[in-house]
C-alpha cells in the first residue's frame, strides 16, 4: 500500500493529468471519478490556455466598446467623491485640475471605459477561468461552475462598491484635509485622481475574492479549515503586510480601512471552506441554528449603534460620510 496520504495523492494525480504524465505507484481513484477527469497533453493545455485568453479579450473589447457610450455619465460619477469631498473641506470651486492638455481625453475615452470593462466583463472572465481549470477537477466538482462564477464576480463587484461608497470616499477626504488650517489648500490633478480611484477600486476589488480563493483551494484539497484556523495569526499578519504594500497611501488610517474587510473576508472563506467539508463528508450544518445567532448579534450591534448615536448625537445620512452630528 501506498504511503502517499490521499489528499497528497489527489493533488499529484491531479498534477499529473495536466501535464500528461503517469503516477504507476498511486492507487486509482474511483472509475467514475476517474472518467469524469479530461485528459489532455501539456501542448494541449497551452492551446486551451491561449483560447481561454482569447476569448477573455473578446470580452473585454465588447465591454469597452459599451462602455465607451456613457463614458460622460461614468465620469460623473467618478468625480462625484472628490467634489464632495472638496465640498466638505469648503474648497471653493470644488473642482479637479487638468494639468495637460490629454489628461481628460485618455481618462475619458480610454483608461475609464477599460475599468468599466473590467468590471462588467469580470462574469465572463472568470468563467473563462473556470473553464481552464475544470478539466482538472472530478465530475462532482465540476458542479460548483455556476456558483463559483456567481460568487466570484458578485464579490469583485460589490467590493468595487463597498470601495467607492466607504473606503474612498473616507480615505480622499481624510487625505485632502491633512493640510487644512496649516497653509495648504489642496488642488487635486485629475491624472493623480483617477490613478488613485483606479488602484483603490481594483485592489478592493480583488481583495473581496480571497473567501472564493480559499473554498478553491479547499475545493482542491490543498487547504482544510482547521490548517486555516490554525494558521489565522499568520494570515492575519500577511493580511496587514499586504493591506500595507497596496494601500495607495501610508497612513495607518487607510491602512485599517484596507486590513479590517480583508481579515473579515478571510474568515468568511474559512466559514464557506468548513461548510464545503461538511458537505463531502455528508454532514449538515445547522442553518437554523446559526442563522438565529447571526440575527442576535445583528439585533445587539444595531441597539449598541443607536444607543450610542444618540449618545452622541449621530445620524444617519444616505451620503458621506454617513455619520454625521
Amino acid at each position: 500500500m501506498s504511503s502517499n496520504p490521499p489528499d497528497e495523492q489527489s493533488l499529484l494525480g491531479r498534477l499529473t493529468n495536466i501535464f500528461g504524465g503517469s503516477t504507476p505507484n498511486l492507487p486509482r481513484p474511483d472509475q467514475d471519478e476517474e472518467e469524469g477527469m479530461a485528459r489532455m497533453s501539456f501542448l494541449g493545455h497551452l492551446e486551451e490556455l491561449r483560447h481561454r485568453i482569447l476569448m477573455i479579450v473578446y470580452g473585454l473589447a465588447g465591454a469597452f466598446c459599451f462602455a465607451l457610450i456613457f463614458r460622460n455619465q461614468m465620469w460623473d460619477i467618478v468625480q462625484k467623491p472628490a467634489t464632495d469631498a472638496l465640498k466638505h473641506l469648503h474648497v471653493v470651486p470644488p473642482d479637479l485640475a487638468a494639468i495637460g492638455p490629454m489628461d481628460v481625453f485618455q481618462i475619458t475615452w480610454m483608461k475609464l471605459p477599460l475599468l468599466a470593462a473590467i468590471f462588467l466583463a469580470s462574469p465572463w472572465i472568470l468563467y473563462q477561468v473556470w473553464a481552464f481549470i475544470a478539466p482538472g477537477l472530478y465530475k462532482h466538482e465540476r458542479r460548483w461552475a455556476v456558483p463559483f462564477v456567481a460568487s466570484s464576480a458578485g464579490l469583485f463587484i460589490i467590493g468595487g462598491i463597498f470601495a467607492y461608497f466607504v473606503i474612498f470616499r473616507f480615505g480622499l477626504e481624510f487625505l485632502l484635509g491633512l493640510g487644512l488650517g496649516h497653509g495648504i489648500r489642496p488642488t487635486v490633478s485629475v491624472t493623480e485622481y483617477y490613478d488613485l480611484f483606479v488602484d483603490v477600486m481594483l485592489s478592493v476589488g480583488i481583495i473581496f475574492e480571497i473567501p472564493v480563493l480559499l473554498f478553491l483551494l479547499t475545493l482542491i484539497r490543498i487547504v482544510s479549515p482547521r490548517f486555516l484556523l490554525k494558521h489565522s495569526r499568520y494570515a492575519i499578519m500577511v493580511i496587514v503586510v499586504l493591506a500595507a504594500v497596496i494601500t495607495p497611501t501610508g497612513d495607518v488610517f487607510n491602512l485599517t480601512l484596507f486590513a479590517t474587510p480583508m481579515i473579515l473576508l478571510f474568515y468568511l472563506g474559512v466559514f464557506g471552506s468548513y461548510v464545503l467539508v461538511l458537505k463531502r463528508e455528508n454532514q449538515k450544518f445547522p442553518w437554523a441554528k446559526f442563522i438565529t445567532w447571526v440575527l442576535v448579534v445583528l439585533i445587539i450591534i444595531a441597539a449598541i449603534s443607536w444607543v450610542a448615536a444618540q449618545y452622541f448625537g449621530y445620524r444617519f445620512v444616505m451620503h458621506s460620510p454617513f455619520l454625521v452630528r
